[in-house]
């Protein structure tokens, strides 16, 4: 019996495959079972993602939005009718129409706590061409942060938000500084034009778990 090898094309890596498995009737050739052994054939049928989902999660990254323990998440300085999941919440980030707004000045400090370790790849922040952010700090495992002490702590990373990532390019992170992450803190600092109010239509974080420890049960066991 010959076998014939089927290799996936190198322009494909990295994306997300369905394989599908047609139906197969087992009574229609029972009739034709005399002998053992056999073999029964399955033939698969495989679609790639989008080229816009699939540019954007490279290297075996993924969105960590199902990672994020939402009971912690905090955002300091929003408005309370443009609160944070308008930008976060999946549903929510996907409408144009929704967005996150600063209150009091242009500044908005963001608190995402994780439900396990994970590593940062990229991180996605989309917004208007005026009132989108400018310089956005990313600060790993710092806990209660706030304006007064911010800048007291070297960030992790910091980037100035180009034209084109505020259409939706991500940002890559400086890696090896987010390898066992528990917590991520946003500061976005100013906006594009210095304008009174910060606009963020999309936040999306891209990496991967580093282990399936329940840090929110971690947490419960530590307490007592």
């Amino acid at each position: 019996m010959t076998q014939k090898r089927t290799q996936i094309p190198r322009s494909h890596a990295g994306c997300l495959f369905h394989i599908s498995i047609l139906p197969f009737s087992f009574t229609r050739v029972s009739s034709f079972l005399r002998s053992f052994p056999f073999f029964f054939f399955f033939f698969f049928s495989v679609s790639a993602m989008s080229g816009e989902s699939a540019s954007a999660i490279q290297k075996g990254q993924v969105d960590l939005l199902d990672f994020i323990d939402w009971s912690g998440v905090e955002c300091l300085n929003q408005s309370s009718t443009h609160s944070l999941p308008n930008a976060l919440k999946q549903g929510y980030r996907e409408d144009d129409g929704l967005h996150l707004d600063s209150d009091a000045d242009e500044q908005l400090l963001l608190y995402i706590p994780f439900t396990q370790v994970i590593k940062l790849h990229s991180i996605l922040v989309k917004g208007p061409e005026e009132e989108g952010p400018k310089t956005v700090k990313l600060f790993s495992n710092k806990e209660h942060m706030g304006f007064s002490n911010v800048n007291d702590y070297p960030p992790s990373d910091m980037a100035v938000l180009t034209p084109d990532n505020l259409k939706g390019k991500p940002v890559l992170v400086k890696y090896v500084k987010f390898q066992n992450v528990r917590s991520l803190t946003i500061f976005i600092e100013d906006n594009q034009t210095g304008s009174e109010i910060t606009k963020v239509q999309k936040i999306m974080l891209y990496g991967s778990t580093v282990e399936t420890t329940d840090m929110k049960g971690l947490k419960k066991i530590e307490d007592h």
